[in-house]
């Protein structure tokens, strides 16, 4: 998918959410405890309900790994799924991969050929030669962590050098010189609030994937203030808020009520572009 074409859905369908599919067996309703692949029936029932109000999906591999084979193939079949029936949707995969540069071309081949996915999130602390091998695939998006929403990000992301540069900055400028906004976005948690503000100043263009909104506290109309761009620029991502928001039979549905109430969030904001 190219920035046209994301931009594209995010004002045609008055969305810039992106729905996280972290699925974990353990929290599934009971109702799927008969089903074959229960992992994929969940992520099914969550695509069809969810899709009309956002305009991507993150699954977050995590989640799928742990279960070995059945739940790689519960993602492969998740991402199949979603490449026929909703083909305008963004696939993020959550992978957080980086390491040098043979290793990154084989999760690069794995995520851009095998799974022919959208893009994949990168972690940049093994430098350049473990993030261009991604970048060398046209038509793909990497997205680089820069400012993480969990408490540990402070520990390295906010140390400063002696020229007062913090690390997060650091990543933000440094890897500009290898992508470009039409290839590459950041990774930056909605728990930040006004460090959206410094962020913007490095990368004005740049659209940020923002996790953090709902369970962890982060604020949509924060996040908005300081971080939306005259073409949004902004993916911003809810896993818990959405697809647990109910255990019991009903749980697509009220999912689907949840992704929608963000939605309408979401169209005003994008009003205020306007």
């Amino acid at each position: 998918m190219t920035r046209e074409q994301l931009v594209e859905q995010i004002f045609k369908k008055k969305t810039f959410l992106c729905v996280g599919l972290d699925t974990d067996i353990r929290k599934l309703p009971t109702c799927l405890a008969n089903e074959e692949d229960p992992i994929f029936a969940f992520n099914k029932a969550i695509i069809d309900a969810t899709a009309p109000y956002c305009v991507a999906y993150k699954p977050n591999l995590a989640f799928y790994e742990s279960l070995g084979i059945k739940g790689m193939l519960a993602f492969e079949k998740t991402v199949k799924y979603l490449k026929v029936s909703y083909p305008h949707h963004f696939i993020i995969a959550d992978a957080k991969r980086g390491d040098i540069g043979n290793t990154s071309s084989m999760y690069a081949r794995t995520f851009f050929e095998e799974y022919d996915i959208d893009s994949l999130t990168v972690a940049p602390y093994m430098g350049e030669d473990s993030i261009k091998p991604f970048l060398e695939y046209e038509g793909k998006w990497t997205i680089v962590l820069a400012l993480t929403s969990n408490k540990g990000s402070q520990d390295f992301q906010l140390f400063e050098n002696k020229n007062q540069e913090r690390l997060f900055e650091k990543v933000l400028m440094k890897t500009q010189e290898w992508g470009n906004e039409r290839n590459m976005m950041y990774v930056v948690g909605a728990t930040q609030g006004a460090m959206f503000k410094d962020i913007r100043k490095l990368v004005p263009n740049h659209f940020l994937l923002v996790p953090g909104v709902g369970a962890q506290g982060g604020s949509l109309s924060e996040v908005c203030k300081y971080g939306i761009i005259k073409e949004c620029g902004l993916l911003v991502n809810s896993s818990r808020g959405i697809i647990y928001a109910d255990n019991t039979e009903n749980y697509a549905k009220v999912a689907g009520e949840k992704a929608h109430e963000m939605q309408q969030e979401m169209a005003l904001e994008l009003e205020k572009l306007a």
